[in-house]
């Protein structure tokens, strides 16, 4: 008999652990994913060419919310908790529901979902969403171009479309993300290292994107999504922690593991955080990760006119998933408005719209901004009538995308960002360790 299981996850780390723990093994019935955490990704179904020969019909997903009704009427031997970002009382609530059905709970299997590749792997990931890993994954490669090994990237998933045509994306230039019809979550994501110069692979068969990858690679640079764990296993492993937010390090899952695993912990933003803050973490990893080498880092932000900024009515444009499910109250937009003497943080709550009025209604802590969302077209049209109709002075735009390119903003607007300079060598040393 067949052990019935439900894989709880968001659009991601779920589809990968079950190509790695559970496709084509006929000793399990994946009777369904639960989708939570992302607009729109439920109500599918995972299709039948990626899930395999024993799904000829794929595997439905349903909203997490229809966790109860499926225990009830599917017999479920066993469930798995396959996405990340989540606090461990969240993950605790989950376990007790699926017990009090008489089924066990597990997390996904951290070692048996990392794949090995036949090249060098550095694995940039975070203990939080909005830590400021996508800066460390650059840089990154910025080093590896500098010892001429060519890096290509491969990117945590999120695949919000149509995931038959989603199994192996490669992004090379802009015109690779119309192709791909990217959500601006995606476009955060891949369009900072196109215009770096790096290739990017994304999808859902990980193991067919690395295939792809190590044909052009010298060196793989995975950059992982939220606080996940790498999907391939790292031969340097990077964690970023966040000073703003100490103590996730210990609280948050899975990206204690990451902080536990680690090679290197690099606390970012450390120019714009308390000393206190600081070390808290320092403090941490010496008792969870006393191997570790734990780095500071300022990531200095790039504002490129301060005296625009200085007394003006300000809306402030921050990364969506930071600054929802990431719980950050603010981001380098905010920074920048503060530091430069803004006269006002402008709340858009008062002219938001549609799915944008949505979003506020589901996370109502966050701060005096406005979360870039845009996980569909509706989305996207919705930030930009929220945007234009905002009475401001000025428009911060602190996403790590050039937001213009999907909507038109009708008032001044600046980008804000932060990056991650050369310091100290210690970035290039451990990766020539690893590379040479």
């Amino acid at each position: 008999m067949s052990r019935r299981v439900i894989i709880m996850g968001a659009a991601g780390r779920d589809f990968h652990v079950f190509n790695c723990c559970y496709r084509d093994k006929p000793e399990f019935d994946v009777v369904a994913f639960t989708a939570t955490q992302i607009p729109h990704i439920e109500d599918r179904r995972y299709p039948a060419t990626l899930a395999g020969a024993l799904y000829p019909d794929g595997i439905p997903i349903y909203p997490e919310e229809a966790l109860d009704e499926l225990m009830m009427g599917n017999d479920i031997d066993q469930v798995i908790f396959a996405y990340s970002d989540v606090n461990l009382d969240y993950i605790d609530k989950r376990r007790k529901k699926v017990e009090a059905h008489g089924a066990p709970f597990f997390l996904f299997d951290v070692d048996a979902s990392m794949l090995p590749s036949t090249k060098p792997v550095i694995a940039i990931t975070a203990v939080r969403t909005g830590c400021g890993k996508s800066q460390v994954s650059r840089r990154i490669t910025d080093i590896l171009r500098e010892l001429g090994k060519k890096a290509v990237v491969i990117r945590h998933p999120m695949p919000y479309g149509d995931l038959a045509r989603q199994g192996v994306q490669r992004f090379a230039q802009h015109g690779d993300l119309e192709q791909h019809n990217c959500t601006i979550e995606e476009r955060e994501e891949y369009e900072p290292h196109i215009d770096n110069g790096a290739i990017v692979y994304a999808g859902i068969d990980y193991a067919a994107i690395l295939v792809e990858a190590e044909k052009e690679a010298d060196v793989i640079v995975w950059d992982g999504g939220n606080n996940d764990t790498p999907f391939y296993k790292p031969d340097l492993w990077i964690t970023v922690a966040d000073p703003h937010r100490a103590g996730h390090e210990l609280e948050y899952f899975p990206g204690t593991v990451n902080f536990e695993r680690a090679d290197i912990i690099l606390i970012s933003k450390i120019g714009y955080a308390d000393e206190a803050n600081i070390k808290v973490i320092e403090a941490n990893a010496r008792k969870l990760n006393p191997e570790a080498t734990v780095l500071r880092r300022k990531s200095p932000l790039h504002v490129p006119d301060p005296d625009a900024i200085t007394d003006k009515r300000v809306l402030v444009i921050e990364d969506g998933p930071t600054t929802t499910h990431g719980g950050m109250a603010f981001g380098a937009g905010v920074l920048a408005a503060m530091e430069n003497h803004a006269g006002e943080l402008v709340d858009p709550r008062p002219w938001a719209v549609g799915e944008i009025a949505a979003t506020f209604g589901e996370y109502p802590d966050i701060g005096d901004l406005l979360p870039a969302m845009g996980y569909g077209d509706k989305q996207i049209r919705d930030l930009e009538a929220t945007v234009n109709a905002v009475d401001c002075d000025l428009v911060l735009v602190a996403t790590p995308i050039d937001l213009t390119r999907l909507i038109d903003i009708e008032k001044p607007h600046m980008r804000i960002g932060y990056s991650l300079p050369a310091e100290d060598g210690a970035l290039t040393a451990a990766v020539k360790r690893v590379v040479s």
